[in-house]
C-alpha cells in the first residue's frame, strides 16, 4: 500500500477577513495593553480587536 501526503492549498493572506497593518500608539498604552493581556489571557491583538470593535459600537461623530 502506497502513502502519500495530502497537501491542500492554502488560503491567501487577507482573504481570511483580516488586515494587517501598523499604527503608532503610546509606550504607557503598550503597557497597559500587556498588562491587560496578562490578566485576561488573551492576545494583545485580541483585545485591541475587541476595544476598536468596542470604540465604534459606542461611539459618535459628530
Amino acid at each position: 500500500m502506497e502513502k502519500k501526503l495530502i497537501i491542500e492549498k492554502k488560503t491567501p493572506k487577507g482573504e481570511d477577513g483580516y488586515r494587517v497593518f501598523s499604527i503608532r500608539i503610546k509606550e504607557e498604552l503598550v503597557l497597559r495593553l500587556d498588562k491587560a493581556s496578562l490578566y485576561s489571557n488573551r492576545s494583545r491583538n485580541e483585545l485591541i480587536n475587541m476595544f476598536i470593535e468596542f470604540g465604534l459600537d459606542n461611539s459618535e461623530i459628530r
